[in-house]
C-alpha cells in the first residue's frame, strides 16, 4: 500500500483501527471531510461499506499503521488495544497515536508509557456521543496527553467533533469521561423516575419532557453557583439548605410510593442528604453533600 501523508488539498492522512459501530462512524466522518483514510478491522467485511466511500482497506494492522502519520484506534477495550498493537509496536515509531477506546485512567497512563517506549506520540481520548453524533461540531471529544498531536492533527480531529484538550496527564480524558457519564446516568434515571411518576396518572413522557428540559437549564445554574463552594469547602446556605431538601424529598417519596413507583433512587439521594446533615451540614447548601461523597482524605 502506498503511504500518503496528505492529499493535494493538504488534508493529512489518517488510519482507523477497529470498525465497530464507533470506529466506522469515525472513519466515515474523516472521509466526509476529505481526509485520505485507511481502515483495518479483524473482520474484513466490516470495511466494505467504507471502501465504497473511498477508504483504503489495509490487509493488516501493520500495513494500516504504515499508511498514515496519524493512527486512531477504537476497539472494544484495553486488552483489545494491546492485542492489535503489541505485535506491531515497532512500526509505531514517529507516529501520532490517538486512542479512542473506552477505558480507565490507569489504562490510559499505562498505554501512554507503552507508546512512548515505542517512539509514538500518544493522545488519549473520550468520545462524548453515540455513533450518530460523530462528525458534529456540537459533540465533545475529550483529549489528554500530547498537545503536539492535537496541534499537528487538529483538522482531522475536528472532523470527528469538538476537540477539547484537558491537560498533559493521559488519564484525564478517561476520568472526565466516567464523571460525565455518571452525570448522564443520574440525570436520565431521574427523568425516567419522573416520567414513571407522572405516567402513573396517564401523563405522557412527551408532555413531561419539555418542562424537564427547561428545568435542567435552571439546574445548570445551580451547578455554576455551587462549583466555587465545592472548591472552597464552604457552603453558605443562602438558597436552600440540606434540611430543606430533606423535607422536600419526602414529598417525592410519598407521591411515588402512593403510586407504586420504585423509590430506590430518591431513597439513595435522601440517604446522602441525611448523612450530610448528620455531619453538621443541615444548614448548609446542597453542595455540602459532597463532603459525604469525597474520600476521607479529601475532607476539609
Amino acid at each position: 500500500m502506498r503511504t500518503e501523508s496528505s492529499d493535494r488539498s493538504g488534508r493529512r492522512a489518517v488510519t482507523v483501527l477497529g470498525l465497530g459501530s464507533m470506529g466506522t462512524a469515525l472513519a466515515t466522518a474523516l472521509l466526509d471531510r476529505g481526509h485520505p483514510t485507511t481502515v483495518w478491522n479483524r473482520s474484513a467485511d466490516r470495511a466494505r461499506p467504507l471502501a465504497d466511500r473511498g477508504a483504503r482497506v489495509a490487509a493488516s494492522a501493520a500495513e494500516a499503521v504504515a499508511a498514515s502519520p496519524l493512527v486512531i484506534v477504537c476497539v472494544l477495550d484495553d486488552a483489545a488495544v494491546h492485542a492489535v498493537l503489541d505485535p506491531i509496536a515497532g512500526s509505531l515509531a514517529g507516529k501520532a497515536l490517538v486512542n479512542l477506546t473506552s477505558g480507565s485512567p490507569e489504562h490510559a497512563r499505562e498505554t501512554a508509557g507503552w507508546a512512548a517506549a515505542h517512539g509514538a506520540d500518544y493522545l488519549d481520548g473520550a468520545i462524548m456521543t453515540t455513533p450518530p453524533g460523530v462528525g458534529s461540531p456540537d459533540m465533545m471529544f475529550l483529549y489528554s496527553g500530547s498537545s503536539t498531536v492535537l496541534a499537528e492533527h487538529r483538522p482531522a480531529l475536528e472532523a470527528l467533533g469538538d476537540p477539547l484538550l484537558l491537560g498533559s496527564d493521559p488519564g484525564l480524558a478517561s476520568l472526565y469521561d466516567v464523571a460525565l457519564l455518571g452525570l448522564m446516568w443520574s440525570t436520565m434515571t431521574g427523568w425516567l423516575h419522573g416520567a414513571a411518576l407522572l405516567g402513573a396518572e396517564k401523563t405522557p413522557a412527551a408532555d413531561f419532557t419539555p418542562l424537564a428540559v427547561r428545568w435542567l437549564t435552571a439546574v445548570a445554574g445551580f451547578l455554576t453557583t455551587y462549583a466555587p463552594q465545592v472548591d472552597a469547602g464552604r457552603y453558605p446556605g443562602d438558597d436552600a439548605t440540606v434540611d430543606v431538601q430533606i423535607a422536600a424529598i419526602d414529598h417525592l417519596l410519598h407521591a411515588a410510593a402512593a403510586r407504586g413507583v420504585d423509590n430506590a433512587l430518591p431513597e439513595l439521594l435522601k440517604d446522602a442528604m441525611e448523612r450530610a446533615a448528620a455531619a453538621g451540614h443541615g444548614s448548609d447548601s446542597f453542595a455540602s453533600v459532597i463532603e459525604v461523597l469525597r474520600p476521607p482524605a479529601a475532607h476539609g
